[in-house]
């Protein structure tokens, strides 16, 4: 909130997008509708199982969605208010790494291997600073410093093959924050990577977004990894934003289904010796998604009018949303 008690300006906003992917099987629609936005200082989870349309709506936002077989059928991207969707690809080229950057999932795939990780920071610093080789590099030391790679005047000329997962992911961060963008993308930062160093990433990302005062945008499937370090959450399921709210509040209580199963799936300390409770089914293929809510298959308050009825993301008191027909019943529970 801002002093007068209005809500900040978003830096960034997503609404009512739609994708679709032609395949093989039939279109596949892979976005149905998403919305959302992020303001300066903020940082927005966007959490849901693989297939949920988590990415797509990152790679549409960068403008790197594959045409074809990537199809944007209807929606808008506002940048500061300013439409990206029907920009040119010359203005989409200049805010993209200037002003929204992100951290791509798969650190070493991102990576060239045949260049040094300094080369590679310091390339867009040469091409849209006009730096020299020199001072690139010598930047690129600064930002893998403020990262915390170890030795980072040395480190500088190695090869993505000669740093470690942890340190490949700090190094595409600091690759992301070379021309201090606004809005900075994380796509699960931390896959693949120990318990102790995702603890660190994400420590240091919630760091430098503070420090920047940055909007920051973390995909993630994994409800622990942003329990601390998220403001607000918007859940994503089937391509759809199936609720969107405070951190504290989701956590303490969730107003759908699909949330709820998805917290009860996670070890808890004060729960040793129950057995987990998985969430029963599978996700929808997106070439056949279930008539009424995509949901309720696999929920366990599903009642005939869900599988009628597809439910709009409602605004429920306190400023949260939901998209289930039971959710003002949940909010009070």
């Amino acid at each position: 909130m801002s002093k007068n008690g209005a809500a900040p300006e978003p830096l960034l906003e997503v609404d009512d997008l739609h994708v679709e992917f032609r395949t093989r099987d039939g279109v596949a629609k892979v976005l149905n509708g998403v919305s959302y936005s992020v303001a300066a200082g903020e940082t927005l989870a966007v959490l849901g199982e693989s297939g949920s349309g988590k990415s797509v709506t990152a790679n549409t936002v960068m403008g790197i969605l594959p045409v074809p077989p990537g199809e944007i059928t209807s929606g808008a991207i506002r940048y500061r208010g300013e439409e990206l969707l029907t920009a040119s690809d010359e203005r989409r080229r200049e805010l993209r790494g200037e002003n929204i950057a992100m951290i791509f999932q798969d650190a070493l795939s991102a990576l060239n291997p045949v260049y040094t990780v300094g080369f590679q920071i310091g390339e867009q610093l040469r091409t849209r600073r006009g730096m020299s080789r020199r001072d690139a590099e010598k930047r690129a030391v600064e930002l893998l410093d403020q990262v915390g790679i170890p030795g980072a005047t040395q480190r500088v000329r190695n090869y993505p093959h000669e740093f470690s997962g942890g340190m490949r992911q700090r190094a595409m961060i600091a690759m992301s924050l070379a021309l201090d963008p606004d809005v900075l993308i994380a796509d699960e930062p931390t896959t693949a990577l120990d318990v102790t160093v995702q603890a660190q990433i994400m420590d240091l990302l919630s760091d430098i977004q503070a420090e920047r005062h940055m909007g920051l945008i973390l995909i993630t499937h994994d409800l622990g990894v942003v329990a601390e370090v998220a403001d607000r959450i918007a859940v994503m399921y089937a391509g759809r934003i199936v609720e969107n709210a405070d951190v504290h509040e989701l956590y303490g209580n969730p107003c759908h289904p699909y949330t709820r199963s998805l917290l009860e799936s996670i070890p808890r300390l004060d729960s040793k010796g129950t057995e987990l409770r998985a969430i029963k089914g599978l996700p929808p293929n997106l070439t056949n998604i279930p008539s009424g809510c995509p949901f309720h298959p696999r929920c366990p308050m599903a009642v005939d009018r869900c599988r009628e009825v597809v439910p709009p993301l409602e605004v429920l008191p306190g400023g949260r949303s939901s998209a289930c027909l039971f959710a003002e019943e949940l909010v009070s529970a």
